[in-house]
């Protein structure tokens, strides 16, 4: 399988500015065969500015980035795509776009087959797993399938936080609320991906990169942590 994928948890870490703690990894990633990015900006309303942002970064980069919400055709900018970044948002509001302009299953076809590298963030990491079962985000809108783009077999957590001992709040911690989702049968392990950590994909090679650990849940399993770094590769064939 040709797919490469860099699976961010967050656009913006604490004290630094939009995509800061993550350029070198995205230099590295899209490297020097790609010139231009297409970038979505579906999961935020101010879609100009949201695109403005991404363009100014990627510049400074050395990458010319092209909105698919400026161009007619979503699903033969897809196709004409040298690499994907999909950005964060409510995550809700950007599968439903995703579903409404019918590019899901170019997408999937250009980073499956085709080799296209993808980027997400946050909201666009939640997309490119299984499904968005697993997002912090309210459902503002409601897409036609929680079934997301599906270039992994597994679910992602992005902005995991852990439980804060000395905290008076009384709503579900993070892992209480993956424990639910794990609660129904047939539910796929679940990455907690804590700010300062992603993912990248390189066929059926999984790293962890970045600066934080990352928790895994797996139905009727302890949860396990895992350290930067290490080789997660197994999450591509031992989903539940």
């Amino acid at each position: 399988m040709k797919r490469r994928l860099l699976l961010v948890s967050n656009s913006t870490l604490h004290g630094s500015g939009y995509l800061d703690h993550c350029q070198q990894h995205i230099s590295h990633f899209f490297g020097k065969d790609v010139k231009r990015v297409l970038f979505v900006p579906y999961a935020l309303h101010d879609r100009d500015t949201y695109a403005k942002t991404a363009r100014d970064k990627f510049k400074t980069l050395g990458y010319e980035v092209d909105s698919i919400h400026e161009s007619s055709d979503p699903i033969e900018a897809v196709r004409r795509a040298e690499g994907i970044f999909i950005g964060g948002g409510n995550t809700f509001r950007l599968l439903k776009s995703l579903y409404d302009n019918k590019v899901v299953t170019e997408i999937r076809r250009r980073v499956l087959e085709d080799g296209v590298p993808y980027m997400g963030s946050s909201a666009g990491t939640n997309v490119a797993t299984v499904s968005i079962n697993t997002t912090n985000d309210m459902p503002i809108v409601y897409p036609p399938s929680f079934s997301a783009i599906g270039l992994v077999p597994f679910n992602i957590n992005p902005h995991y936080l852990d439980p804060d001992p000395s905290s008076r709040h009384m709503g579900e911690t993070r892992e209480q609320r993956i424990t639910q989702y794990h609660e129904e049968p047939d539910t796929p392990c679940v990455l907690g991906l804590r700010e300062g950590s992603m993912l990248l994909v390189e066929g059926n090679k999984v790293t962890l990169l970045g600066t934080t650990k990352a928790r895994l849940f797996t139905r009727g399993k302890p949860t396990v942590e895992y350290d930067p770094g290490c080789d997660l590769s197994f999450l591509l064939t031992n989903v539940h």
